[in-house]
């Protein structure tokens, strides 16, 4: 009997490996073109200001009417902002690699979306906005490459939380954020779970496009606090379930346990050993167990179905 369920176990992984190789080979030849990235900030912050009007030319949609070209002169000229142009050029001296992830990514992106349209990728320095460190349209992917110096960078006066992503590696993870909001309808209520499963299925989108990327650099986490989700899942479930927030719609749950924090919130001594937004984590392994547990549910069948249906036909159960 060991013998047969050991045999059962070793054909359903050699079976998952066929098919994710079949995904591979299928993913490898999509079209999408070469990837050029235009570089703003290297053309802006290199321009003489009386050659505004030719950057204004090439990048209109950076230049929105009502300011006078002084205050683009004044940028340019601005000592703090070139030296982060320099630091910029210091970390990104050439956006090969950058331009090879984001092939990758493009061919998943269609594979899955076959109306996809390869964008325009531009990169430039937002000053430090990192509430938009990627803007994603149908045409457009705008890359601010200063907050992607390294979180120990002498220009991030940020609580540790924050910077922590400020890494080349979260530009992927970043750019499919961004790219989920235009495929992800918004929660059709105000539920804990619609919320936790809204932004698993951006995760799970993650873990489509980005096949090759840890589940760590998937959430932002460090490989610390990926593994003390793991070790604390159930703990974790068992706190939802037990103080009943799945159909909860109180204001503060979001706070709590989905948006960026240095830790969530569950008023227990163990609040400071975890890390912020695990209610994001949780969405993410119910979504994970809908797919495994549905295999006849298409990508776009998931991002439609509402939170409900996908947690109660989940058969989520964290292990103990």
């Amino acid at each position: 009997m060991k013998k047969f369920f050991l045999f059962l176990a070793c054909s359903l992984v050699l079976f998952s490996c066929k098919k994710e190789n079949e995904v591979d080979e299928k993913v490898a030849a999509v079209e999408v073109g070469k990837i050029d990235i235009e570089r703003f900030d290297k053309v802006f912050y290199e321009s003489d200001p009386k050659d505004l009007s030719k950057v204004k030319a090439q990048f209109p949609y950076f230049f929105p009417p009502g300011n006078p070209d002084q205050v683009w002169a004044e940028k340019i000229n601005d000592p703090l902002l070139q030296e982060l142009h320099r630091e910029v050029e210091k970390k990104f001296p050439n956006t090969s690699a950058l331009s090879q992830d984001l092939h990758s990514a493009f061919q998943h992106m269609k594979y899955y979306f076959p109306e996809f349209k390869t964008p325009k990728v531009v990169t430039l320095i937002s000053e430090m906005d990192y509430e938009n460190k990627v803007i994603y349209t149908d045409s457009l992917v705008l890359i601010s490459l200063d907050l992607y110096l390294g979180k120990d960078h002498k220009f991030y006066e940020f609580p540790d939380y924050i910077k922590r992503n400020f890494e080349p590696s979260q530009i992927m993870p970043d750019m499919v954020s961004a790219f989920a909001t235009e495929k992800i309808a918004p929660p059709n209520d105000r539920t804990f779970l619609s919320i936790m499963v809204y932004f698993g299925k951006e995760m799970y989108l993650k873990d489509l496009i980005l096949p090759n990327v840890s589940d760590a650099d998937k959430m932002g986490y460090t490989q610390e606090q990926q593994k003390w989700s793991e070790a604390n899942e159930a703990e974790i479930w068992r706190y939802f379930v037990e103080n009943k927030l799945l159909y909860d719609t109180d204001s503060k749950l979001p706070g709590r346990f989905i948006n960026p924090a240095p830790f969530s919130k569950f008023y227990l001594e163990l609040d400071k050993e975890s890390p912020g937004r695990l209610g994001i984590w949780i969405g993410w392994q119910i979504v994970r167990s809908y797919m495994e547990n549905n295999k006849g549910v298409t990508l776009q069948d998931l991002l439609a179905k509402d939170a409900k249906e996908i947690f109660d036909n989940s058969k989520y159960k964290p292990k103990k």
